[in-house]
């Protein structure tokens, strides 16, 4: 379990308030709009209403006590590149912070942020990829060159096995699960038989992806 200061409660950040409470992490969530706050509440530990970009304010939060430090303010870069150039001057152990545009995140970085993240930039790639592949079900981006997809069980391997089709020597690939009615079994081994209705969850370089499963 971690302790995290969220910084602005807007769609990504109550999004993000949401899937860190899932995971059991304790949130401290902070907006200059009430409204924000009092929609964000069920899903925090805490709430604030005040302006991140004032250091008494921010001061009294007691940022070196958190883990974790997510400006997830939007439509106010200067607010959010304020936040997360304070936040590292109060000795905030790790700043992740919301960009829009490249140079945005240059300057977040050049001024204490740890770490970027783009969600429409990172949303509308995840998309062009899922929805343009006919067999793709997921798709989870490791580098500009490799990838971990979710896929259907192409008609041509049903009632075979992991050995008997040789993926890793044929395409360069691995399958690392097979899924059946959502749950993941990574035990494989060569004798795993393919079947309709299990999707596999298959790593290797995108090239190498798309010639294996036709995308």
């Amino acid at each position: 379990m971690k302790t995290v200061l969220l910084i602005g409660a807007g769609r990504f950040g109550r999004h993000a308030a949401i899937q860190l409470s899932k995971l059991g992490h304790q949130v401290m969530a902070v907006d200059i709009d009430e409204g924000r706050i009092n929609d964000i509440v069920p899903f925090v530990t805490g709430a604030q209403i005040g302006d991140s970009t004032n250091e008494v304010f921010l001061r009294s939060l007691g940022v070196k006590n958190f883990d974790l430090c997510i400006v997830a303010i939007s439509g106010d870069f200067q607010s959010s590149l304020e936040t997360t150039s304070m936040l590292k001057e109060l000795g905030a152990a790790c700043v992740i912070a919301r960009a829009e545009r490249d140079v945005q995140a240059k300057f977040l970085l050049r001024n204490g942020a740890d770490h970027v993240v783009y969600p429409e930039k990172e949303m509308a790639k995840w998309a062009a990829v899922r929805y343009t592949g006919n067999h793709i079900l997921d798709y989870i981006e490791l580098d500009e060159s490799h990838a971990i997809f979710e896929v259907n069980v192409p008609e041509a391997w049903r009632a075979k096995t992991i050995g008997a089709l040789d993926v890793r020597k044929r395409y360069g690939i691995n399958i690392l699960a097979v899924k059946r009615g959502g749950v993941s079994d990574f035990s494989i081994t060569p004798d795993t038989l393919l079947t309709e209705g299990v999707t596999l969850l298959a790593l290797g370089e995108l090239g190498a992806l798309r010639k294996c499963f036709r995308i």
